[in-house]
């Protein structure tokens, strides 16, 4: 089977097997990731996890922290912080960090926010692990002693550029931002995006970010990995080293959990872009990442988009050549997840035409299941495409990180990987018929209209 196969060529060294049962005949062990964890004095808890094929060792911080937890009138914060971060600390001037990884030969350095956390992340030659260490350490023990209003400042400019750049100039930039506030109640952590709104960028204060930091950027509130070429003694000897005397801080409270998002029946968004194309967006509340349905929801975006025999692809842009592209994903996430079909349409033609026909494709999948074939087929990209991720070493440490935080297991990547192979194609049809319903979901309409904005406008909610 593919999964044996990919286990024995890419994990030879730092993994066990374990068996994964199936319910049925035994199938081929799963690979395991061999990892150790403890947590210091100040609550710091630290995953390492040895590999020592190629000299290298990747350091990822996860804080736990997103903009699910930012308080009201502070949208953008988790994200702003994770600017500011970069720009020094006590012992590293300003502009300063990035220029020693670059010295130390350092590769995949930068840090990301999203809705459930913030994570930092460098990979360095494995002789260059105190160094990246004493990076992480020092702003996490020591930024406010270096950030000052005027690093704030120029950090908010750039944000706002970011969000003008990506969100308010780019064609259809807006329309996400117009399906996450009607699909997300006011009062749902993910209501509102990551990116942040420009009146509370522009309404925060230097001593808002001196809170923000005080408040979630502890040792008690972070996860770090250390992943690769190490000797755990001696990677034990330099975490207490650089992070055993940052003193703890009251426990934060991150969202875990919000109630289920549940919409009344059929809410539709007409939007104006000035675009060429048209487009539609249906989208649908589904279960938290790394739950089972959350597994065979993939499953089925892969049935439904995934190569050009995959049954949307087919319908809408080989055989009736009225869609430019289309795709389906499970947008995965903490407290809950969506499913999105997207279909950029060619020119002048009819967005009710194509929905009409994933409509049609839905209800096929809803009273059948999926083909052998197709099972086949999604499962075989999904898992080669979990364990090629792992055998990259930073990759591999950031999944270290994501299954803590959202699973309590560290060592969560043989089940991962059985979400996908236990699978069945009756599975992947209960999954489409429990929460691909055409009177629970969100369905979003972009018309190419001259003189609107090219991000779009929100012109009618129905």
């Amino acid at each position: 089977m593919l999964r044996r196969i990919l286990a024995a060529l890419l994990f030879a060294a730092p993994v066990v097997l374990a068996p994964v049962a199936r319910g049925g005949p035994a199938v081929a062990a799963a690979p395991v990731l061999r990892f150790e964890r403890f947590t210091l004095p100040n609550g710091l808890e630290v995953i390492l996890h040895e590999d020592h094929r190629t000299p290298i060792v990747a350091v990822n911080v996860w804080y736990h922290v997103g903009s699910k937890d930012e308080p009201a009138g502070k949208n953008g914060f988790a994200h702003l912080f994770e600017h500011v971060m970069f720009q020094g600390s006590k012992n590293v001037a300003e502009d300063t960090f990035f220029k020693y990884l670059e010295k130390a030969g350092a590769s995949d350095r930068n840090g990301t926010t999203n809705t459930d956390r913030t994570n930092y992340f460098e990979t360095v030659p494995s002789n260059e692990l105190a160094l990246a260490l004493w990076l992480e350490s020092d702003r996490m023990g020591f930024l406010l002693d270096h950030a000052n209003n005027d690093t704030f400042k120029s950090q908010r400019d750039v944000v706002k550029n970011e969000r003008r750049q990506n969100y308010e100039n780019a064609p259809y930039g807006l329309v996400i931002q117009f399906i996450r506030e009607n699909l997300y109640p006011k009062d749902h952590p993910y209501h509102l995006l990551t990116i942040g709104t420009p009146a509370d960028l522009d309404a925060a204060t230097f001593e808002d970010v001196k809170q923000f930091f005080k408040t979630w950027y502890l040792p008690n509130n972070a996860t770090l990995v250390i992943a690769g070429d190490i000797q755990p003694a001696q990677a034990k000897l330099l975490v207490a080293k650089y992070f055993g005397t940052i003193p703890r801080g009251p426990d934060p409270k991150p969202k875990t959990s919000a109630p289920p998002v549940k919409l009344a029946g059929e809410k539709r968004l007409r939007v104006e872009a000035d675009v060429e194309l048209p487009r539609l967006v249906v989208t649908w509340p589904t279960p938290v990442q790394y739950s089972k349905e959350d597994g065979e929801l993939d499953l089925v975006a892969e049935v439904l988009s995934s190569g050009k025999t995959s049954r949307l692809y087919k319908r809408l842009v080989y055989d009736l050549q009225i869609a430019q592209d289309v795709s389906a994903y499970q947008a995965s996430a903490q407290l809950g997840s969506q499913f999105d079909v997207s279909v950029t349409l060619k020119k002048d033609k009819d967005p009710l035409q194509v929905l009409a026909i994933i409509d049609e494709e839905l209800d096929k999948l809803r009273k059948t299941p999926p083909t052998a074939d197709e099972v086949a087929r999604a499962r075989a990209k999904a898992l080669s495409g979990l364990i090629f991720d792992a055998e990259r070493i930073t990759s591999r440490a950031n999944a270290f990180n994501s299954y803590a935080q959202g699973t309590g297991d560290p060592g969560f990547f043989a089940k991962d990987l059985a979400r996908y192979e236990n699978a069945t194609a009756a599975d992947l049809k209960n999954a489409a018929a429990t929460y691909l319903l055409k009177d629970k979901r969100l369905v979003t309409v972009v018309v190419p209209t001259a003189g609107a904005a090219r991000a779009g406008r929100l012109v009618e909610v129905k």
